[in-house]
């Protein structure tokens, strides 16, 4: 085979420079003081134009402790849930950020957008399809700005494998081989609200899955899916020797979600997606992502632990002037945090009110399909994902 360096220029592009405008202060708020939260605090406490004014978190007094462990004084946290604190007029809050377990997702958003408030929500949307539909009319009827919480898409790989695909040296997409996962990463460091149906819904699927599909739908314009024929397990999430447990064996008992699934799906244009993903598995990973065009493919080299970004230099496979070649793209470094430029990215929509930046009607498809995973695994069979578009709701 001969090898083509290509010319990359098209495909790179230096990061631009952002200047924020600190005249307006944005207040914001928390919902859910978990481990997440966590990292929006930091990426919020980075930008100058922001000030944390209340926080709220269903065990009692475990908001505060959360502000205090980062040495922030003065923010109100004195309340029983999110209604309370949303309800509270003299926070003049302009934005939240929620951070609970998957499914007080909906409830929480829905919540705040009634209340006249900007969400970031966190991946993944929420547990089933309905619920997402209903986060939707809360978002048209509010009129503000709903962003979820895909960091990876602010990866310079990530951008870049959506320039790829969008300048046609593909041609047309057929066929998209996806996934990820980890050998042994059930998370449950962090307790148990990720592994028990009744606060997470979703293992592996909602947690890492939300992630690689959004890699590869983005990246063709999010079409809209047809059919799946899914299938999950959780072989090792109830098993008392796992060593995700490290000493925690009782964990196992507790174990109610998928922490492996795999599915077929049929999108609109003739598009077939074939996708798998591990919380855990007896492999380090299950595969490359591969995107087939009619003018060319594109590898994706796996990472050992889906964080997001790309594990290698990327390959487009095509021809020139008859010549099977292969066209390397290097790795490209991203300059600034993604949690960060989740934040920011965020924030400016909602001061300007500009578009979000990862909008719920993209990923409403995102939840269609890992909703439609799980009742084909419920029923055995392929089923249709019966999902409105976004102007349809």
């Amino acid at each position: 085979m001969a090898s083509n360096t290509g010319d990359l220029n098209a495909f790179q592009k230096d990061q631009s420079v952002r200047t924020v405008d600190t005249s307006r202060k944005m207040r914001v708020g928390i919902i859910g003081t978990g481990w997440i939260a966590e990292a929006h605090l930091n990426a919020y406490m980075a930008q100058p134009d922001v000030e944390i004014v209340a926080g709220c978190d269903l065990v009692p007094g475990k908001a505060k402790s959360f502000f205090e462990k980062f040495g922030l004084k003065g923010v109100k946290t004195d309340y029983a849930n999110d209604e309370e604190m949303l309800a509270d007029k003299s926070l003049k809050l302009d934005c939240v950020s929620v951070c609970t377990y998957n499914r007080q997702h909906a409830p929480c958003a829905i919540h705040a957008l009634n209340a006249g408030i900007n969400v970031l929500l966190e991946k993944p949307m929420c547990v089933t399809t309905e619920e997402a539909i209903e986060i939707i009319k809360a978002e048209k009827k509010s009129g503000k700005v709903l962003s979820i919480g895909f960091q990876p898409r602010f990866d310079e790989n990530m951008k870049e494998i959506k320039k790829i695909v969008q300048s046609g040296q593909l041609g047309k997409v057929y066929y998209i081989q996806t996934g990820g996962g980890r050998r042994r990463g059930i998370p449950t460091p962090f307790g148990t609200t990720f592994i028990e149906d009744e606060t997470a819904g979703l293992g592996a699927l909602g947690d890492i899955g939300c992630y690689s599909l959004d890699m590869v739908l983005n990246a063709i314009g999010y079409p809209k899916p047809l059919t799946v024929t899914g299938v999950k397990s959780g072989v090792f999430g109830t098993d008392p020797n796992c060593v995700c447990y490290y000493g925690h064996s009782e964990y196992a008992s507790k174990f109610g979600v998928d922490d492996w699934a795999a599915a077929f799906i049929r999108l609109e244009g003739g598009i077939v997606l074939d996708f798998r993903i591990a919380w855990a598995m007896n492999m380090d990973t299950p595969g490359d992502t591969i995107i087939l065009g009619t003018k060319g493919g594109l590898r994706i080299p796996s990472t050992e632990c889906w964080n997001g970004t790309v594990g290698g230099p990327m390959t487009i496979y095509h021809e020139v002037a008859g010549v099977q070649v292969e066209t390397k793209i290097p790795v490209l470094q991203t300059k600034e945090p993604l949690f960060n430029q989740k934040i920011r990215t965020f924030l400016d929509a909602s001061k300007n009110g500009t578009p979000a930046p990862v909008p719920s009607s993209q990923i409403l498809y995102n939840q269609a399909i890992l909703d439609g995973i799980a009742k084909s695994n419920e029923l055995g069979r392929e089923v249709e994902i019966n999902v409105p578009s976004f102007d349809e709701i």
